[in-house]
């Protein structure tokens, strides 16, 4: 089985690529980066891409693919909207759009985000633009599952990106108190992915209840 994904560095990424690096009948990972990372694995290909809105000279890496994990964002006020709006659909839907190209029946497991917006009408950027990328790679001809978490709690001591995400993980115990709809752990929302990616789920969009569901079930 190969697998490509993209995103591999950021928290999700990082450890769904280490399911992929661990499963016996995955044989192959390309992950795509901005920089070499310096990883190494028997099983790993590290490809730097100069752009990811242009893979025309990338197409051989996606031949043969079973399985796709596009987990690469930015979060929102980070950077300029235009840019959240480049990588948040413009990459992803190429990135789609290259996997259909060359593997057609791939299943493709998006990272999304609590409040996807597919009518495309939200004022929030966040919202409307999940919403839109949703939408284009739903359109195309590949198994898809939208992955759209709520708070996620990150399992492993990080550097915050900002000052609510350092709120929001002192407030995580109470978040849990409210229910399945509000958080969800790091390696909750990576063992979901890496399984729905095996094994299919019951639903093309899955919200944070339903990621919740597969977050402890072995793949």
């Amino acid at each position: 089985m190969k697998i490509i994904i993209t995103g591999s560095t950021g928290m999700i990424g990082s450890l769904v690529l280490i399911h992929c690096l661990n499963e016996p009948k995955i044989t192959e990972v390309i992950s795509l980066v901005r920089k070499p990372t310096g990883q190494r694995h028997t099983k790993l290909t590290e490809v730097v891409v100069q752009d990811f809105e242009d893979y025309s000279n990338h197409n051989d890496l996606f031949k043969g693919i079973k399985v796709a994990f596009f987990c690469l964002g930015a979060y929102t006020g980070q950077v300029s909207d235009g840019l959240f709006k480049k990588i948040t659909v413009n990459y992803a839907v190429e990135f789609a759009k290259a996997l259909e190209k060359n593997s057609s029946e791939a299943t493709l497991c998006l990272l999304s985000g609590a409040g996807a917006d597919r009518t495309e009408k939200s004022k929030t950027s966040f919202a409307r633009y999940k919403g839109m990328a949703e939408n284009q790679i739903s359109d195309l001809n590949l198994g898809f599952y939208s992955f759209r978490p709520a708070y996620i709690y990150p399992v492993q001591q990080r550097k915050e990106p900002n000052f609510g995400y350092r709120i929001l993980r002192v407030l995580y115990p109470l978040l849990k108190i409210f229910g399945k709809r509000y958080s969800i752990t790091s390696t909750e929302l990576a063992n979901a992915m890496f399984h729905v990616g095996l094994n299919g789920a019951d639903k093309e969009i899955l919200e944070n209840q339903d990621i919740l569901k597969y977050g402890h079930i072995k793949a």
